[in-house]
This record gives structure tokens, sequence and C-alpha cells, in this order.
């Protein structure tokens, strides 16, 4: 494989996305790669105290980080997980599999 050049790095398109049915909610949600910015920021999210991971809410943490409209801007902001985390565990289920699969999680 050829070295590539900077210009050739920072021109692809590599935060792909997919969609997830969501039946529980009566319809679908675009599901994407996070940035390498956007998963420093997640991984800094859950960890806890003595540097272990805090799992709590995970599920929604990573939903709230990964769905995307068709734009590519998050749905979600910090402010929304606690009430995304209220929603069905099945739904909250398949995103984060979506989630943990695209993003190497």
């Amino acid at each position: 494989m050829p070295l590539l050049t900077k210009e050739q790095i920072l021109k692809q398109d590599d935060l792909k996305s997919e969609i997830v049915k969501v039946p529980e909610w009566g319809g679908e949600v675009r599901v994407c790669v996070m940035s390498g910015f956007a998963r420093d920021r997640f991984e800094a999210g859950i960890t806890g105290k003595n540097g272990g991971a805090n799992m709590s809410n995970i599920r929604a943490k990573l939903a709230a980080a990964t769905i995307v409209d068709e734009d590519g801007k998050l749905v979600f902001d910090e402010a929304d997980i606690v009430k995304l985390g209220n929603k069905s565990c099945a739904a909250l289920d398949r995103i984060f599999a979506a989630s943990q699969r695209l993003n190497l999680i």
C-alpha cells in the first residue's frame, strides 16, 4: 500500500453511518462513527473515580454520542442523556450494539 499524504488523509470521508430500525420508537435512527475528538470526549465522560469506567447509563451516553441527523449533526446533547436513558432498553440495546460495532468499542 502507498503512504498517504496529509491532503489525502484529510479529504477522506471516513465517518460512516448506518440506519438502525427502532420499532419501539416507530422509526429509524442514523448511527455514526465518532471522530477521534468525539471518541475522546465520550471516553472522558465515562471515566469514573480512580480511572475506572463509570458504566452508569452507558447505553444512553453512547447513543447520544452516535445518533446523528441527515446532516451528520448530533441529535442529542449531554442534557438529554438522562431522559434518553429512561427510554426502552430494547431500543437502546439495538442502538448500543450498532454503535459498538461501528466504533470498534
